[in-house]
């Protein structure tokens, strides 16, 4: 790699604290899958709202861009804002939830949602029963 970040391939590579800086009206960059795009002219025409974007600029914007859905029109069309890549030695200081976190709350969360009702179930179930035993 040469002084001006970029490798024999002619591939630019950014810093992700040059990323971060570019987070305003004038200049605007994400990064989805370690490519660095420049979506600054692409603000107001951007279908889902500029804010979309705003919100993303100077991160990682992946899993915001995956979980959407895009066309492959849409990526087709991204491909032209691409100016570069995250520079090999930040892409690990993207921010990534914890895999084992995830799992955890979920089988917590699946395993509260049946046994909440059940318990609900069964004190009144007894409330009912002693209820009605004395009335009779």
């Amino acid at each position: 790699m040469d002084e001006k970040g970029t490798d024999g391939n002619g591939v630019k590579y950014y810093r992700l604290s040059e990323v971060e800086e570019r987070n305003s009206f004038k200049s605007t960059w994400i990064i989805i899958h370690n490519k660095v795009f420049d979506v600054t002219k692409f603000l107001e025409e951007h279908p889902g709202g500029e804010e979309v974007l705003r919100e993303q600029a100077g991160g990682d914007a992946t899993d915001s861009f995956e979980d959407v859905g895009h066309s492959t029109d849409a990526r087709e069309m991204s491909n032209s804002m691409v100016i570069g890549e995250l520079h090999p030695d930040d892409r690990d200081k993207l921010a990534k939830p914890p895999e084992s976190l995830g799992t955890t709350v979920q089988e917590t969360a699946s395993w509260s949602n049946w046994l909440i009702p059940v318990v609900a179930a069964v004190i009144v179930t007894f409330m009912y029963h002693i209820y009605t035993a004395e009335e009779a």
